[in-house]
C-alpha cells in the first residue's frame, strides 16, 4: 500500500447507499460538538440517536455499568476455591494490570472511531483489506453474542441472590430453578421499563447513580473493616487453596483468577453509546479509562475487607446460600442486618444490569445496522420520538428471557451457555488490538487522527494488552477441578467453538452476500 492510498476503502454508489442518503432528509440535524458531526461524516453514519450524555454522565455510566467491587464481591467462588485468600488477592493485582492495557488500547480505538459498533467497527477499518470482511462479520457476531449472554449472567445473578437472601431469613426454604427463573423475569421487566419508557431521564440521573455506587461502597467497606472480626495479615496475604485438587497451586491459581477476569469484564461498554455522548471522540475515551482504573481501586479496597473479614474459605464456599460474601455478612449481623447490607449491594447492581442492557442494545443495534444480522433492517429501527433503538432492546431482553428458560430445565446448560461471556468478549479484544497493532505497523500515517493518544508508547501498550489477553484467554477455559463432572465442567471451549462454527456458517449463508463491513462507508480524511 503506497502512503498516499488510504486504508479507507471508498463505497461505491449503489442502490442501498443512496436510500441512506435519502433518509438522512427525514431524520433529525446533527447534534453534539462540530467533531462528532465529523466523526458521524467520517464513518458514513447517520446520527440516529440522541446525543444527551455529557461527560459527567459518560463517566458514571461507564462506572456504574461496570460495578466491579459489587461483581467481585458477589461472584468470586471460583478463585476461594483456586487460590484462596491470597490467590484472590494477588490474581486481582496482575489481572488489573494486565486489563489496565487492554482498556486503555480499546479507549484510544474509541477515539478514532467513536462509533456504537466497537470491536466490529476496529477490527474492519484497521485490519487488512483482504481480511476486514470476514474478521469483522466474526468479531461482530461474538460481541453480540458475548454482550447478549452477560446481559442475562446479570439477571441471574441478582435472582439468586434474592434466593440467598430468602435462605438466610427462612433457612428450611429449597431454592428451585424456576423460582429463580421468575426473579429474572422480574429483572427483566424492570430492565425493559428503564431503557425504553425512562430512557430521557437515564442520562439526567447517571451524576446520581454514580454517587449512589460510592455511597453502598462506604457502607460496605466500613462495615467489612469496622464492624468485622479480622483474620492476621499473614494468613490474607500468603495463605493460598487449591481446593480444585491442580498438581500445583500455580495452575490452580491461573484458574482462580476468573474471578478478578469476570470482575475486569465490559470496561469497554461506554464505547457503545458512542453516538450519545457528545464530543465522543474526546470523552468517551476518558469515560473508559477512568472508569477502569476508579472502579478498580475500590474494587481492591473491598477485595482487601473482605479477605480480612472471611474467617473460614471451606464454610464460606459449603455455605447454604451459595454466596461466601452473604456468608461472612451472617458473621456480622443478624437476619435483617444482612438483608439491608444485601441491599446496599444490590441496588447498584440492578442498576448496573439496566445499563449493561442499553451499552448491548446498542451494539445489537450497530451491528444490525451494517446488515451483520438477519432482520437487520426490523432490529435497527429507531423510534422516531424516543430516538432509541426499541426494538433491539426488546430483543436483547428476549434473549435474557429465552436464555434463563434453560435454567429451568437444566442449570448445567444455562451456565455452560453464559460461561461463553468471558471467551467471546476476550476474542473481540484480541482481534480489534491486533488489528490496530498491524495498522500502526504496516501503515501508520493512515490511522485516524485521535484526541486521546497514548503517543509514542502505544504500540508497546498495545501489543502488551494483546499479550495479556491471550494469556487470560487461554486460562478462562479451564474447569475448576483436574476431573470435573458435568454440572462442573467449564463448557465455554465448547460453547465457544461451537459459536465459532456457527458464525463461520452465518458468513457463508448471509454475510459474505449481504455484510460489507462499515469500512467502505468511511470516507477519506482530507
Amino acid at each position: 500500500m503506497s502512503p498516499e492510498t488510504p486504508h479507507h476503502q471508498i463505497c461505491p454508489f449503489d442502490a442501498s447507499l443512496a436510500a441512506e442518503e435519502e433518509t438522512t432528509k427525514s431524520l433529525p440535524k446533527m447534534e453534539g460538538s462540530p467533531q462528532d458531526q465529523e466523526d458521524m461524516t467520517r464513518m458514513g453514519k447517520i446520527q440516529e440517536l440522541k446525543r444527551n450524555f455529557r461527560p459527567l454522565a459518560a463517566l458514571s455510566f461507564s462506572a456504574v455499568l461496570q460495578a466491579t467491587w459489587e461483581f467481585i464481591l458477589i461472584s468470586n467462588s471460583q478463585g476461594l476455591e483456586n487460590g484462596g485468600l491470597a490467590g484472590i488477592f494477588w490474581s486481582y493485582i496482575w489481572t488489573f494490570i494486565g486489563f489496565g492495557f487492554i482498556i486503555i488500547s480499546l479507549a484510544e480505538m474509541a477515539s478514532m472511531a467513536p462509533t456504537s459498533g466497537g470491536q466490529y467497527h476496529w477490527v474492519s477499518e484497521f485490519s487488512s483489506p483482504r481480511y476486514q470482511k470476514f474478521l469483522s462479520y466474526t468479531t461482530g457476531w461474538m460481541s453480540v453474542l458475548a454482550w447478549q449472554e452477560g446481559a442475562a449472567s446479570g439477571s441471574f445473578l441478582t435472582g439468586t441472590i434474592i434466593q440467598g437472601l430468602i435462605t438466610v431469613r427462612e433457612p428450611r426454604y429449597e431454592p428451585h430453578n424456576w423460582q429463580g427463573t421468575l426473579f429474572v423475569f422480574a429483572m427483566i421487566a424492570v430492565i425493559y421499563f428503564f431503557n425504553v419508557y425512562a430512557a430521557s431521564w437515564m442520562p439526567r440521573i447517571q451524576n446520581l447513580l454514580l454517587a449512589l455506587h460510592l455511597l453502598c461502597w462506604v457502607v460496605v467497606v466500613v462495615v467489612l473493616f469496622a464492624m468485622a472480626p479480622h483474620n492476621p495479615a499473614k494468613r490474607v496475604f500468603t495463605e493460598f487453596n487449591n481446593g480444585g485438587t491442580w498438581p500445583s497451586m500455580g495452575i490452580s491459581l491461573m484458574i482462580g483468577q476468573i474471578t478478578a477476569i469476570y470482575g475486569s469484564l465490559s470496561s469497554d461498554a461506554t464505547a457503545h453509546m458512542s453516538e450519545e455522548v457528545k464530543d465522543a471522540g474526546r470523552y468517551v475515551p476518558i469515560a473508559i479509562a477512568w472508569g477502569y482504573f476508579g472502579n478498580g481501586i475500590l474494587a481492591l479496597v473491598i477485595i482487601v475487607g473482605f479477605l480480612f473479614a472471611l474467617p473460614s474459605v471451606p464454610d464460606a464456599l459449603s455455605d447454604s446460600t451459595g454466596f461466601p460474601f452473604l456468608y461472612v455478612f451472617k458473621q456480622i449481623f443478624s437476619t435483617s442486618g444482612v438483608n439491608g447490607l444485601t441491599a446496599t449491594i444490590l441496588i447498584p447492581v440492578i442498576f448496573s444490569n439496566i445499563l449493561f442492557n442499553a451499552s448491548t442494545a446498542r451494539q445489537t443495534y450497530a451491528f444490525a445496522r451494517d446488515r451483520g444480522l438477519p432482520f437487520a433492517k426490523w432490529i435497527s429501527w429507531v423510534d422516531p420520538k424516543r430516538r432509541i433503538p426499541v426494538r433491539a432492546i426488546a430483543l436483547s431482553c428476549l434473549v435474557s428471557v429465552l436464555l434463563s428458560l434453560i435454567n429451568i430445565g437444566s442449570l448445567v446448560a444455562f451456565n455452560a451457555i453464559i460461561s461463553l461471556n468471558v471467551a467471546a468478549l476476550m476474542y473481540t479484544y484480541a482481534v480489534s488490538i491486533s488489528c490496530v497493532i498491524y495498522r500502526k505497523i504496516a501503515c501508520p500515517e493512515t490511522l485516524p487522527s485521535r484526541r486521546w493518544s497514548l503517543g509514542r508508547y502505544g504500540l508497546a501498550i498495545n501489543i502488551t494488552g494483546l499479550l495479556y489477553v491471550l494469556f487470560a484467554l487461554f486460562w478462562s477455559f479451564w474447569p475448576p477441578s483436574p476431573s470435573p463432572k458435568a454440572r462442573d465442567f467449564n463448557w465455554s471451549v465448547v460453547i465457544f467453538a461451537g459459536v465459532f462454527i456457527m458464525s463461520l456458517l452465518m458468513y457463508m449463508v448471509q454475510g459474505r452476500r449481504h455484510y460489507v463491513g462499515p469500512v467502505v462507508t468511511i470516507r477519506r480524511q482530507d
